[in-house]
């Protein structure tokens, strides 16, 4: 039986955090690539420290997409960001582009061909979630952590708090009672900042991000509220802490409240399914708790490179679901088609859209006119009351 009275923590980084500033520029590549050739492959990590940036991966897409533009991409992502300091800065930070073509052997395998089906870009399993503790269907550590950070976020870019910078850090306690959460019994967070505030300042311009964001009453002690442990968080992202590109996997997904399958999201192309495939768990999953079906539901698929059906297909709802769980997974599979090029087909996967799913988490945002966050749509809702 599951633990109904607990304490459970999620942490959240910034869009200036160093990882996440890899992250960023690796899935603004992919989107260069997708907006010039809907059909291109894109696998590129990017690495960050103090002003350098280095790209290396493989690509398959039009000529168009030369070195020269996907180092003005990168350094249009920085700018965006906001890194303009002596140790990281948007035009003065050496840019590195080892990118080459895709390898054939794993094109030979990927590639419809005659009676084949487009196959999986690589083997492994990836996971979808979804839980009714919030509006948005995400477990709500990880949520609010991630809206704590966005609401600086948007200060910053604004003007309205022009002292702190990118970086950030956030992580968020909460109590649950009867499988419920009630409370915040702590709150961190770590905000790069000019030289000329002091904790205690950095203190008092957090505190409105953090308290709009919880819940009426749920606000912790003020012992238990973490601004700036250290006392100070001058220097940051990349020019104090080396970043790459795919080392936030589960602030990506659910907090840790979910399994994470192998692979990352960011700077792949959706025939990866290591991306595709994790986004539709998602979307069922999401749809099966929407539709009052399930109070929770994690989904799990496999996959295996070159072949285009999922090897399998498991469900578990904890216990809540109201209606039969194999026969949930069938009307699923039914509802629909797992393979690549089906799952990129239903939700529009092969658009420039990516970039902004690079901070802030892959999961609980709002579908965006542009298809951008397709996988949050719960339009199957009415279909799968119908099956049952």
């Amino acid at each position: 039986m599951s633990k109904k009275n607990f304490l459970f923590t999620s942490e959240s980084v910034s869009e200036g955090h160093p990882d996440k500033v890899s992250d960023r520029i690796s899935d603004a590549i992919v989107d260069a690539f997708l907006a010039a050739d809907p059909h291109a492959r894109v696998a590129v990590e990017t690495l960050c420290t103090t002003n350098l940036v280095v790209m290396a991966g493989e690509v398959r897409g039009p000529g168009s997409i030369t070195k020269q533009l996907m180092e003005e991409t990168a350094r249009h992502a920085i700018k965006d960001i906001g890194y303009e300091q002596d140790g990281f800065h948007w035009k003065n930070a050496k840019v590195e582009v080892h990118v080459h073509s895709q390898s054939a052997d794993i094109a030979v395998g990927v590639d419809a061909a005659g009676e084949k089906d487009e196959g999986a870009g690589d083997q492994g399993i990836m996971f979808g979630y979804a839980v009714n503790e919030t509006e948005t269907l995400m477990p709500a550590p990880i949520h609010l952590a991630h809206s704590m950070l966005k609401s600086l976020a948007e200060a910053r870019h604004s003007g309205a708090a022009p002292l702190l910078g990118p970086d950030a850090k956030s992580q968020v306690t909460l109590e649950y009672r009867d499988g419920k959460p009630v409370r915040a019994t702590s709150v961190v967070i770590s905000t790069q900042h000019d030289a000329s505030l002091s904790q205690a300042d950095v203190r008092e311009i957090v505190r409105p991000h953090v308290v709009n964001c919880l819940p009426a009453g749920w606000m912790c002690d003020e012992a238990q509220f973490y601004v700036n442990p250290t006392g100070r968080f001058v220097i940051g992202g990349p020019d104090g802490d080396c970043g790459l590109t795919g080392r936030k996997i589960i602030v990506d997904t659910y907090g840790g409240a979910a399994p994470h399958g192998g692979g990352a999201f960011s700077g792949k192309d959706p025939t990866k399914v290591d991306r595709s495939a994790a986004y539709a768990a998602r979307y069922l999953a999401k749809n099966v708790v929407a539709s009052g079906l399930a109070e929770k539901c994690v989904i799990q698929l496999s996959y295996a490179i070159g072949v285009s059906k999922p090897l399998s297909v498991y469900v578990d709802t904890s216990g809540t679901c109201t209606v039969d769980e194999d026969k949930l997974s069938d009307v699923l599979q039914q509802l629909m088609d797992l393979s690549p090029r089906g799952i990129r087909t239903h939700l529009g996967l092969n658009k420039p859209i990516y970039a902004r799913t690079a901070a802030y988490g892959h999961f609980g945002r709002t579908p965006e006119a542009d298809g951008g966050f397709s996988w949050e749509k719960i339009d199957l809702v009415e279909q799968l009351k119908r099956a049952f």
